[in-house]
């Protein structure tokens, strides 16, 4: 009987305990991204909670215009949380720390990944994805540089006409030269890109003016730096959509994104990838949340933030 309990009683630790890493948090903007960091965290990836009364956890200091927009977080293969993000809306940089614990930060560096374009104007919306095959990470971002792509150039909206680049690194330290990550034969901005299976899977916003697209659509790969396959057809529906960040709840895909015009949040859900239903109805999160990301914690982590 003593020993039956005492199994029951380890099954429940377990279980218990294996739940407790199941911990969203979300980091994103506020504003135009000059206070820096805010995080907010999840137990069902649904419902958020602003995380130290959202404050900043983080203000910027790199780049003339020190802003801290579209802040993207992962989890590294050496444990440390590594991020970057949108330090000015016209330098050829992007901003990179790293964190044990998202409090104490490493110091900010301004890396400047399209120094050598002489055309390029931005780089917007940086994130990271880690190649656990190769120890690899690859930071990709969305640039326009004068002069390319004019089949595809509008003269509204400042004639911003973006293809997406990366550069890969081992340790943040050095980076590889800058190449063009993705030309889907439209002005294209804010991708992400996660492992599905054994195949990666990219949400990127068509940027398109004229006519006006604004949404969401998704390419795949069996390899991180591609080559991508052509966008398939939109995901978001009669709305402005941008700053996607995807998250797996069990079998299903739920895919965050601002909607920008409407100043709130939007949220899609598919079980294929094929079909997808709008559940913004089921979210909350606080208010005034801009472009950011989503990644795990551990509850240990969680209760040091909180």
């Amino acid at each position: 009987m003593r020993r039956s309990f005492l199994s029951v009683l380890v099954t429940l630790i377990t279980i218990i305990s294996c739940t407790a890493q199941n911990v969203y948090v979300f980091a994103y903007f506020k504003g135009n991204g000059e206070d820096g960091l805010h995080l907010a965290y999840s137990k069902d990836g649904y419902k958020w909670a602003a995380l130290k009364n959202d404050q900043s956890f983080l203000t910027p200091v790199v780049s003339k215009d020190k802003l801290m927009r579209d802040p993207c977080i992962i989890r590294g293969g050496d444990g440390l949380f590594h991020m970057v993000w949108t330090v000015s809306w016209n330098d050829r940089a992007i901003g990179y720390a790293s964190s044990k614990d998202l409090i104490h930060w490493s110091q900010q560096e301004y890396v400047p990944v399209m120094e050598k374009e002489a055309g390029a104007r931005n780089c917007w919306a940086p994130e990271i994805t880690f190649d656990q095959k190769t120890g690899t990470y690859m930071i990709y971002w969305a640039t326009t540089i004068t002069g390319k792509y004019p089949e595809t150039l509008s003269g509204k909206e400042s004639s911003y006409n973006h293809r997406l680049y990366y550069v890969t690194t081992k340790d943040f330290k050095t980076y590889s030269p800058a190449k063009l990550l993705y030309e889907p034969g439209f002005n294209v901005i804010d991708a992400t890109i996660m492992k599905v299976g054994k195949q990666y899977m990219m949400v990127m916003k068509d940027e398109t003016v004229e006519p006006v697209k604004k949404n969401l659509r998704l390419a795949y790969s069996d390899e991180l730096t591609g080559p991508y396959s052509k966008a398939g057809i939109p995901i978001t529906g009669n709305y402005w959509a941008e700053g996607p960040t995807a998250l797996q709840l069990g079998k299903d895909w739920l895919i965050y994104f601002d909607r920008y015009m409407d100043h709130h949040y939007g949220a899609i859900l598919s079980s294929d990838r094929q079909k997808w239903t709008d559940v913004s109805d089921k979210i909350s999160l606080p208010e005034g949340i801009r472009h950011g990301t989503i990644f795990t914690v551990s509850d240990k982590e969680l209760q040091a933030l909180l």
